[in-house]
């Protein structure tokens, strides 16, 4: 088969060609043939968009919109979308075909994109970032839809901007169409258990690998890095469960308390101050300190990129749940693979949020409102069976479990299009 050779890594690695390596990998374990590889390896359509936007001093600037649809293979796909200033075609198109894995993966009829914004929103008003928002879905309006491709939240957006987007697009269609985005605001048909979702599954990933390597939770050390939406929710699910968090941090420095940190004072903190900046629950150390430090397990819940082939060899972990999308390297899979360390990637164990994203969607359709409990028990549910049948397919290629999560994934999304025909 004509696999293509990733281009030379430089010391931040390009997130495309990690995702592409491990790809490989997979595809060349199942024995792929290359008409199958060629459609899963390049993304279906890749849209690049100008948005004029009248800045509220009266001046026009331009921002570039992305959106990048992978597969619609298994179904309409999924993705969020991003404003961020260091957003680019590379990254998009890495994300969008990790979504396509991750829903693949947890067995949901969804393939994968992804979208984003070159901005600085923390930078704009409100009635900019609304303009902004506004003018990304108008110009996305013929590829975005409910049984076509339905966007979520993702850095830099939520709920608010999620509510932008569904009412932009449902004036276009003269009707209200609460089902063409998920993560919306409860009032406008968002699911409750949505917030928490990721992190619950990051807790429920790590939970389950924690019972496969023998180890109690309430005699296990944990450190989380990034402490936003799903880094504190996982903590604070995690320490519910028995796990002493000794390690928090965000992009103020890194928080550390060997007795162990109060996560629920912590996440208060941060609502009121808005970062963790002044923190006195912990004593301050950097973010490199709480990545190598000696802990049971560490959940990388920030961004790409922060287990490199640099730290790598430091890492004193035996469990990383991988909270963020591509926090590790590929380049850094061979040393904590050497070391023995147990990764629950990213594709496995942060997709508890597409999975809830998906109920949203199913609930707009069924026009009907689960309760908490039963997204939840279904979520739960979904992700545990999800980590067996890797763990399962791990065993059975003698692989990792991020190579057997891309086995899983592959080969699923593969079936589906022989039985389908290509196209």
């Amino acid at each position: 088969m004509a696999y293509i050779e990733p281009a030379p890594i430089k010391d931040k690695e390009n997130p495309f060609e990690s995702m592409m390596e491990r790809f490989n990998i997979a595809a060349e374990k199942l024995g792929l043939d290359d008409e199958t590889y060629g459609v899963l390896k390049s993304p279906s359509k890749q849209v690049i968009v100008s948005l004029p936007i009248t800045m509220d001093d009266g001046r026009k600037e331009v921002f570039e919109g992305y959106r990048v649809i992978h597969s619609n293979i298994l179904g309409p796909s999924k993705g969020g979308v991003r404003f961020d200033p260091h957003v680019n075609l590379d990254e998009v198109k890495a994300l969008a075909a990790w979504m396509t894995w991750k829903c693949a993966v947890v067995d949901i009829p969804y393939g994968g994109a992804k979208g984003g914004v070159k901005c600085e929103p923390w930078t704009m008003s409100e009635g900019e970032l609304e303009r902004l928002t506004r003018a990304y879905t108008s110009a996305l309006n013929e590829v975005l839809g409910p049984d076509i491709d339905i966007p979520a939240p993702d850095m830099g957006t939520g709920p608010r901007e999620m509510a932008w987007m569904m009412d932009e697009y449902s004036k276009s269609r003269g009707r209200t169409i609460n089902d063409v985005v998920t993560g919306k605001p409860l009032v406008l048909g968002g699911s409750l258990g949505r917030v928490e979702a990721t992190g619950r599954g990051v807790m429920v990933s790590a939970m389950v690998a924690l019972e496969k390597m023998g180890i109690k939770p309430t005699q296990a050390t944990c450190a989380v890095q990034g402490f936003g939406n799903v880094g504190s929710h996982a903590a604070m699910l995690l320490e519910e469960r028995g796990l002493r968090i000794l390690g928090i941090s965000d992009h103020t420095g890194a928080y550390w308390n060997e007795r162990g940190l109060d996560i629920k004072n912590a996440i208060h903190y941060r609502q009121a101050n808005g970062t963790l900046e002044g923190f006195t629950g912990g004593e301050k150390i950097t973010n490199e300190e709480l990545i190598t430090s000696k802990v049971d397990v560490l959940v990388p819940a920030a961004k790409e990129d922060v287990i490199t082939y640099h730290n790598a060899d430091q890492i004193q972990a035996k469990l990383i749940v991988e909270g963020a999308n591509g926090p590790t390297g590929a380049r850094a899979d061979k040393f904590l693979n050497e070391k023995g360390i147990v990764v629950a990637p990213d594709i496995l164990a942060n997709a508890g949020g597409v999975t809830v994203s998906y109920f949203e969607w199913v609930q707009n359709r069924l026009g009907y409102k689960w309760t908490r409990e039963r997204v939840n028990r279904r979520s739960d549910r979904i992700m545990k069976e999800a980590f067996e049948r890797v763990y399962r397919t791990a065993q059975e290629y003698d692989v990792s479990l991020r190579i057997a999560s891309y086995i899983v994934a592959i080969k699923k999304v593969s079936e589906t299009y022989r039985y389908r025909g290509g196209f």
